[in-house]
């Protein structure tokens, strides 16, 4: 029998039953839909709905339900049209005719809105914990690699002489946002739609406070129309999965270049690589390919979701049940992501020496506009002299350390015989030790600002 079926005098065609359910990915909401059911049920009989007789068989038949789903023992039938179906029916042959007083003053539209936040709810710590165990495994790295000079990139073109470990924490405050972002999102997530009805509200007298005690939310939705058809929470938490996963993308992408034959900075664990069918020396770091593509398939599911709310009508629409999937598959992804990222990064091996000989003179050519800049050059006439300087070597075929003083002071004659100490990109990067700097003690402050934040956590 179906939940909505009685005004209807013709069968549901075949294909409008396939198009219309949800029980195929709905099924995973089960935990909730019967933690729910339960808290609904003892609602019922502080109302004076039910007798408490018959809340205690509602709640021992939801509860032998859930045994059934935890031991996966439960059988869908063809007319399980979503999971509240497929549970109630469950419930009335455990319980008989008790089952059809649960729905009382519920819709199914407040009952999936609760159901999707207690999964969201539930699934949130988990991911938490996932990220931290990345930025530890960030901050150990970082510690232990403190002193190696690398290469720092703009437009993937060599810049400034940087610390490894500065790189490493860069990704770290860019997670940390992505944690201070989940902690907002999960205020909101929580927030108790049950008792809203179908749009206008419960008429029979429940007791919503009670409701959002027993299911943990601390606020309630003040609108029962916009408790019904609010997915705000969900678009938020595919802007911030989308985000997260574009994070780890760009994390992606450094190392892939990194582990490449021409790079040589780091090599990737094996236990995060991959080879080829055809070729036997391959080491391909399939595990970064595959953070780096999942961006895109989480941008899809937020711009997806986004489309589907744009132009819906005020109150429940079927478009709503187009919020499921994208949602569980942007937790089933950052539950796989989140921990591979870390294994990346936990495991990596890195080629101080690669990245020291990758250095040149050209990245210590703002160092050269300082030295300037420190005898009384205004700023711009010392890169523009300094600038003169890079040509003149270049067009001699000589690192700027190579250049003659004389070609120095043809250009400016404030360049003296100590230019040349310049030329250290330790000395440089030492000389970055504003706060967030490059510098040891710039560095070493960041991790441990990094190390509390991890403990406050």
């Amino acid at each position: 029998m179906k939940l909505w079926g009685g005004r209807f005098g013709k069968e549901t065609d075949r294909l409008m039953e396939a198009f219309n359910a949800s029980i195929g990915f709905d099924h995973r909401l089960w935990a909730a839909d019967i933690r729910g059911s339960i808290a609904y049920a003892r609602a019922l009989a502080r109302a004076g709905l039910i007798s408490p007789d018959e809340r205690e068989r509602l709640v021992q038949g939801l509860e032998a339900v859930a045994q059934e789903f935890a031991a996966g023992e439960f059988v869908f039938l063809p007319t399980d049209e979503d999971i509240h179906t497929a549970v109630e029916r469950r419930l009335r042959e455990h319980v008989g005719p008790v089952a059809d007083k649960l729905h009382t003053g519920r819709s199914r539209n407040d009952q999936v809105a609760t159901d999707l936040r207690l999964y969201l709810m539930d699934e949130i710590p988990p991911l938490r914990q996932h990220l931290t165990d990345l930025q530890e495994a960030i901050l150990t790295q970082a510690e232990r690699h403190l002193d190696i000079i690398m290469p720092g990139y703009t437009h993937l073109q060599h810049a400034q002489p940087v610390r490894f470990s500065h790189w490493l924490m860069s990704f770290f405050w860019a997670f940390h946002r992505d944690r201070e972002r989940l902690d907002e999102l999960e205020r909101r997530v929580a927030v108790l739609p049950l008792g809203s009805g179908a749009l206008a509200g419960h008429s029979l007298g429940i007791d919503r406070a009670f409701l959002a005690t027993e299911l943990n939310f601390p606020s309630i939705c003040e609108n029962s129309i916009d408790g019904v058809s609010d997915r705000d929470f969900v678009a938020e938490f595919l802007f911030w999965a989308a985000l997260l996963q574009v994070h780890l993308s760009r994390l992606a992408e450094d190392l892939i270049l990194w582990s490449s034959a021409e790079f040589g900075f780091v090599v990737i664990d094996e236990a995060y690589a991959t080879g080829s069918s055809l070729m036997p020396q391959k080491r391909n770091p399939d595990s970064l390919e595959l953070l780096r593509g999942k961006a895109g398939r989480l941008v899809g599911h937020l711009t997806g979701m986004l489309t589907t709310l744009k132009g819906l009508p005020t109150g429940y629409n079927k478009d709503l049940q187009e919020d499921k999937e994208p949602l569980f598959d942007a937790v089933d992804t950052l539950n796989l992501a989140l921990p591979v990222a870390a294994g990346v990064v936990r495991t990596l091996q890195v080629n101080p020496e690669r990245m020291e000989a990758a250095l040149d003179d050209g990245m210590l050519a703002t160092d050269l506009a300082d030295y300037l800049v420190e005898r009384g050059v205004p700023f711009r006439q010392s890169h523009h002299l300094v600038g003169q300087v890079v040509r003149r070597a270049e067009a001699l075929g000589l690192p700027l350390r190579a250049l003659p003083l004389e070609e120095f002071q043809a250009i400016s004659p404030l360049f003296g015989p100590d230019l040349y100490q310049v030329f250290d990109p330790h000395r440089s990067v030492e000389r970055r030790a504003s706060q967030g700097g490059t510098a040891r003690e710039a560095v070493r402050a960041q991790i441990a600002r990094a190390r509390s934040i991890l403990a406050g956590r």
